[in-house]
């Protein structure tokens, strides 16, 4: 047998090296490495993306919330932020894009003409009535256009859902009843 002592300074933890440790699981270490670096695909459209694009400059600075890095290609990104009309057409390469994008993967739909069709719901036989037809979606940021403190507010929501606080916010009532009057929903 060996026997073997342990040193006086290793035997008791003060309360000063008590201070010093972290106590935590690895899922929530994930989660807060995922919210802390959002990696956004640039998916915009029309006007929204033009309030996108404010959202990123130095007076709004989306770089902040660890969101500013906007990838060229879905092979790196891990949200998708749709802002602005998307057309019959566009729809088969949102889902496409969609489909390229690492897990986990989040979409933001930006704007009443992603959210529902906008101001071309009712005439506008080749837009596409909500993007969550084609893709799921996580958080919706109303507005035509938003303004970029709604933007930012809808990642904060999206950071809320990653660390696993989800509100009780959804999709806005009058998404939820034009939702209701689309003839080719699920």
């Amino acid at each position: 047998m060996l026997d073997f002592k342990i040193p006086e300074q290793f035997r008791t933890i003060n309360e000063q090296d008590d201070k010093n440790f972290i106590l935590t699981t690895v899922d929530e270490v994930f989660n807060w490495a995922k919210l802390s670096s959002i990696w956004p695909v640039t998916f915009g459209l029309a006007c929204c993306a033009i309030e996108m694009m404010a959202t990123s400059a130095t007076r709004y600075d989306i770089d902040r919330f660890g969101a500013g890095a906007f990838r060229a290609t879905p092979r790196q990104a891990d949200l998708m932020i749709v802002s602005g009309t998307v057309t019959g057409k566009m729809a088969t390469r949102l889902q496409r894009i969609y489909e390229q994008m690492p897990e986990p993967k989040w979409v933001i739909a930006m704007g009443s003409c992603a959210i529902g069709g906008g101001p071309y719901f009712k005439y506008g036989y080749h837009v596409l009535k909500g993007v969550d037809l084609m893709v799921p979606v996580d958080v919706y940021v109303p507005g035509c256009p938003p303004r970029p403190e709604v933007l930012l507010d809808g990642l904060m929501r999206l950071q809320d859902k990653i660390r696993g606080r989800e509100g009780k916010f959804k999709a806005p009532k009058w998404v939820r009843d034009y939702a209701k009057k689309i003839p080719y929903r699920k």
